[in-house]
């Protein structure tokens, strides 16, 4: 319990935060009645240097700043206004060198679909083909993150109904939550079960209780300083691995919605496989995450090719 508290201590010098779910959260959000024809080799022709370009600005980025491989997400949402802003910078940096080497060809969604799984890899994490040829949308609304991320403060219930409203099972919402295993969230993500559980419990009698006093001591001035975060995988927090289910087991979930996967009836065995299974939940996890890229992508008719990721084309 020394790692522990010396790895929440560590901590306090961290004033980078990230959202729920990680990368690929925003090519949920799409809408398309028949999804347009997607190839491994889709540039192979028309900008064959894709990889190689993305590859080193990538390499670059999370070497400068470890926290990119965490934070991508929907950019003037409420819940994401602590972001250092690194992702967005990879993104930005990735679309300037490949407007500069094939201009109007790579969208923004492929960029992010490719960083995601890269990142991923870079980290510890399984490697798996990305299907490129995804175009950019021509509709981009904060309104519609909250609608479409798991937030703390939910029931497993809620959640697990969002994610079957999309075509996915409780097994594949169980891996894609183990994106947790790398990243951050705010202190007030997780306030309420450390300092408001109950009128009679202030704290949350799920959570480790030395794991529950060091949190307090990280996040005792959270209400003055809003940026102030905690690693979701306080073990290792920058490798992805099985960790994270493993801490669940011990009380060490830093998110209620996280705990609770531990203990609901309908996500403890897959958690349970997962801590005891690195592989199960790598494999799981690629097949999950392949599913999420190429969930209603948009076609040519319903989408474009945005020469700038933060702004429309018209």
């Amino acid at each position: 319990m020394a790692e522990l508290l010396s790895s929440i201590n560590m901590m306090k010098i961290n004033k980078f935060s990230v959202v729920l779910v990680t990368i690929l959260l925003p090519l949920l959000v799409v809408q398309s009645k028949r999804p347009p024809p997607l190839t491994k080799d889709y540039y192979k022709k028309s900008c064959p240097r894709f990889d190689d370009i993305l590859n080193g600005i990538i390499t670059t980025k999370q070497a400068e700043t470890p926290t990119t491989a965490a934070a991508v997400a929907e950019r003037d949402a409420d819940i994401n206004l602590s972001l250092p802003g690194d992702a967005f910078d990879l993104v930005t940096r990735a679309k300037t060198a490949l407007e500069l080497e094939c201009p109007g060809i790579v969208s923004c969604t492929d960029i992010l679909a490719t960083s995601a799984r890269n990142l991923i890899t870079m980290t510890g994490g399984p490697f798996y083909e990305i299907p490129l040829g995804r175009k950019d949308g021509l509709v981009s609304q904060a309104s519609r993150v909250l609608g479409n991320l798991a937030l703390p403060n939910m029931t497993m219930t809620h959640i697990i109904d969002m994610f079957k409203i999309k075509g996915f099972t409780v097994q594949e919402m169980v891996a894609l939550v183990g994106a947790h295993t790398i990243g951050f969230s705010h202190c007030s993500e997780f306030s309420n079960r450390i300092f408001h559980y109950s009128k009679t419990q202030p704290v949350d009698p799920k959570l480790n209780p030395k794991y529950a006093e060091g949190l307090k001591k990280l996040c005792a001035n959270y209400t003055k300083d809003p940026t102030m975060a905690a690693f979701n995988d306080v073990m290792t927090p920058g490798k992805f691995d099985n960790m994270y289910y493993k801490n669940l087991q011990r009380g060490l979930g830093l998110l209620a919605s996280d705990q609770a996967m531990a203990e609901d009836p309908r996500t403890k065995p897959t958690v349970d496989l997962y801590a005891a299974n690195e592989t199960a939940f790598f494999n799981d996890f690629a097949k999950a995450m392949l599913k999420v890229s190429i969930y209603k992508v948009r076609s040519d008719k319903d989408g474009e090719v945005r020469h700038r990721c933060d702004s429309f084309n018209k």
